[in-house]
């Protein structure tokens, strides 16, 4: 559990598959088929110059020096577990790669949490459809309603609390920024359509659905469907 927690990637080594956001950068090589998920895992076994159970070890070893007493101590303030932390982490990278703006975005989940209300996020959405064999080799650019229905315990809108475990492989930025949270009082953020790659937040659902429709009439512009 330890292993899955820090990277995803232990199945990899039992003879799974890789799914798409356990890597981050090996994604876009499998997306435009630059490297096959067994010529990925070549070069990270020949990078560290190991084997499948030196990879283990060595993965082990970096999540026992990464979750060092400073970040212990972090995650308990904020009352998560390690595992936890991750979770929540990978759904703030697959929200906003911008490092300055990940702090916000983890600071309006962890206040969802507080007030047991859902975290309803999108990357558990579409982490739970690829999945489903339907959503096989294919790429999510809006989430739909029909999304929102799948059954899956990595639905947020469905399910309460965090997913079982984390829906892609976040960086360091994304975990410190859980670790380290914007305080405000935010529960609600939209993509800006006038600052792509940035989000838009707000404390109400009045304003909130304001910069939604706003983002969705950028999509609708840009012939974005699915």
């Amino acid at each position: 559990a330890v292993l899955r927690d820090l990277a995803g990637l232990e199945d990899l080594h039992q003879g799974g598959e890789l799914q798409r956001g356990q890597l981050g950068l090996a994604d876009v090589l499998l997306e435009d088929g630059q490297m096959t998920q067994d010529e990925i895992l070549d070069l990270i076994l020949e990078e560290w110059n190991t084997d499948a159970e030196g990879f283990r070890q060595r993965m082990l070893d970096e999540y026992q020096r990464f979750w060092n007493e400073e970040r212990l101590s972090k995650a308990d303030a904020i009352g998560l577990e390690p595992n936890e932390v991750m979770a929540l982490a990978s759904i703030v990278y697959e929200e906003s790669k911008q490092k300055e703006e990940q702090p916000t975005v983890a600071g309006v989940y962890l206040n969802r949490l507080k007030i047991g209300m859902p975290l309803q996020a999108d990357p558990t959405l579409k982490f739970a459809a690829y999945q489903l064999p339907e959503y096989k080799n294919t790429i999510i650019k809006r989430v739909l309603n029909v999304h929102k229905e799948i059954e899956s315990p990595y639905n947020t809108y469905k399910y309460a609390g965090l997913p079982p475990g984390p829906v892609a492989m976040p960086d360091i930025s994304a975990i410190d920024a859980v670790l380290n949270p914007a305080k405000h009082n935010y529960l609600y953020f939209a993509a800006d359509p006038d600052r792509l790659g940035y989000h838009r937040f707000a404390s109400t659902l009045s304003e909130h659905n304001r910069n939604a429709r706003a983002y969705q009439q950028y999509l609708n512009s840009q012939g974005i469907r699915k």
